[in-house]
């Protein structure tokens, strides 16, 4: 047996103990599926862990960097009290329109905001408001270091920044490799690992995702 299929297989033991997708998580990926949206949502078990990171903080404000079809969203969105806000940043109008659609039929539309636009010009407009209890970046890659510094100015003190997709299948670590989205992740990792702000880790991952990894950090006073 290849290791590929050992991943999958533990995921597929793991993932309905711990992680089990319902009825408006399946029609999420399913109506994503459909509208030809890349298959590149969060695992199942991932999904569960950003739920767990946002309860553990107590979090009452989300901002997520990446929208997708709202899968991610639906699962962080879950978490917050009946006044919580999560507000996530969709580049894709078609994009944004299907995930609309999914935070919808998962009664969430009250407490998700959608933006549509490029994340650098949203980000600045995101500093008068009150700050965030949780960041979730997953997102065009070349740009996590400008993702990452805006986490740090938006988040509170006590708060975490979870950088997605930090391994790369372990192009992170070919010498050489100046794909703009290995170079851009190796400069977030490494200001997230140095920045004075922040106190983190990065691991790396296996499973039907493939091989990859996540990065979370604690943002200091």
């Amino acid at each position: 047996m290849d290791n590929r299929q050992i991943w999958n297989d533990v995921d597929d033991y793991l993932n309905p103990l711990f992680a089990p997708d319902d009825d408006v998580l399946t029609a999420a990926l399913r109506d994503s599926d459909s509208a030809g949206l890349p298959q590149i949502a969060v695992a199942p078990n991932q999904g569960k862990l950003l739920q767990l990171l946002a309860g553990l903080v107590g979090a009452r404000r989300i901002l997520e960097i990446g929208t997708l079809g709202g899968y991610s969203t639906i699962r962080l969105a879950r978490v917050l009290p009946a006044d919580g806000r999560l507000v996530t940043l969709e580049y894709e109008p078609r994009h944004a329109e299907v995930a609309r659609g999914n935070i919808a039929r998962a009664g969430l539309d009250m407490v998700v905001e959608v933006r549509v636009g490029p994340a650098l010009d949203a980000l600045p407009l995101l500093l008068d408001e009150e700050q965030f209890d949780m960041v979730f970046i997953d997102a065009d890659k070349e740009n996590n270091p400008h993702y990452v510094e805006w986490a740090v100015k938006l988040t509170r003190p006590g708060g975490l920044v979870v950088l997605d997709n930090v391994v790369r299948k372990g192009r992170i670590v070919e010498p050489g490799n100046c794909d703009p989205d290995v170079v851009g992740t190796r400069r977030a990792l490494e200001l997230m690992a140095h920045h004075p702000r922040l106190d983190g880790v990065a691991i790396q991952t296996v499973g039907t995702k493939g091989h990859d990894g996540l990065a979370i950090a604690r943002v200091l006073d």
